[in-house]
């Protein structure tokens, strides 16, 4: 679940406080190529006035219509576009694309603020409505669950899926935490610098003064983290990698030239890492933007690590770098 959904919800709390009409409508289940995906919220007042999007923007001007017309769901309800040929290109639904729809009138804002509250502590929630009753319970998610719907309950999840540690609080990380914030990472920093941790301001983020080495043990990576190493100080980016490169995360990536790159790796073959180990490195991190700037090489790691996360090939990558084994396929750029 993105950052914007728990916007609309934010937004749908304070329009209920107002004493305004709301209603909640998610994405259940598309067909064909669909601009959000399953549990994807919009919210909509009395007055038609909405935040949030299920479509590209054809449905959005149906349901306001419907409301402006005097539709009051008075209980969940499912609601089907492009069933035929003529409503898909009606709704400018892609390629005779369907797309299913649950309204529901938000009539009880205090699971709302349970998970607002929750994911705020950068806990993984999911919120399960029950169609028939319109009961809504928020329950613990771990990563790696998806959005369910089986026709009588749907559960849709809040929160941070996927977690980005950064070892090194300079000018580069602060670049990278904010763009990861943005994409929903849950952002972790670790710097046990004084001079760095002193500095470090970016909202929403964890800061650790831990050694990076421990601080990746006592986080327990998991295939939805990703690790990326920005210090250019050895002691504290091999420290990290060291551990890193031994657990499940899915990205693992250091700073540094091809040549630095090329003596890191022989450092940690001086360890207890085998070969596999450590060529999942990703080095020079990032993507061949011809970046120049803080915050264009910021794009360029963050761009990589989500391609990764995609499985997307590896398209701009400089000849030469180190690309992690078992990663998608890389062609060269020059």
């Amino acid at each position: 679940m993105d950052s914007l959904d728990l916007q609309v919800l934010q937004q749908a709390r304070d329009w209920h406080a107002q004493g305004q009409r709301v209603w909640l409508v998610t994405v259940i289940e598309t067909w064909g190529s669909a601009p959000r995906p399953p549990g994807a919220l919009l919210a909509m007042r009395g007055d038609g006035l909405v935040v949030g999007s299920v479509s590209g923007g054809c449905v959005e001007d149906d349901l306001i219509d419907r409301v402006r017309q005097g539709e009051r769901v008075g209980h969940p309800s499912l609601i089907t576009y492009g069933v035929t040929k003529e409503e898909a290109a009606r709704f400018g639904l892609p390629c005779g694309g369907n797309l299913r729809l649950v309204q529901e009138p938000l009539t009880d804002t205090a699971w709302v603020d349970e998970v607002l509250q929750r994911t705020a502590r950068h806990e993984l929630v999911a919120r399960r409505l029950d169609l028939e009753t319109g009961a809504v319970t928020v329950e613990p998610a771990v990563r790696g669950e998806a959005f369910t719907f089986d026709g009588r309950s749907l559960r849709a999840l809040f929160g941070p899926r996927w977690r980005l540690l950064i070892i090194g609080a300079g000018q580069l990380s602060r670049a990278v935490a904010q763009m990861a914030l943005m994409l929903d990472f849950e952002v972790i920093c670790c710097d046990p610098r004084e001079e760095y941790h002193l500095t470090w301001d970016i909202p929403n983020t964890t800061f650790s003064k831990a050694m990076p080495d421990d601080l990746v043990v006592e986080l327990q990576l998991d295939p939805h983290s990703a690790v990326v190493a920005v210090t250019h100080d050895p002691k504290l980016d091999d420290l990290a990698l060291l551990e890193a490169l031994k657990s499940p995360a899915f990205y693992i990536g250091a700073l540094g030239s091809r040549s630095n790159t090329a003596k890191r790796k022989e450092r940690l073959a001086l360890f207890d890492l085998s070969p596999a180990e450590i060529d999942r490195l990703h080095g020079p991190v990032g993507l061949d933007l011809g970046s120049r700037t803080p915050a264009e090489i910021a794009v360029s790691v963050v761009a990589e690590i989500v391609a990764v996360r995609n499985g997307v090939t590896l398209l701009q990558k400089k000849e030469g770098s180190a690309v992690a084994e078992g990663a998608p396929g890389v062609c060269a750029r020059t």
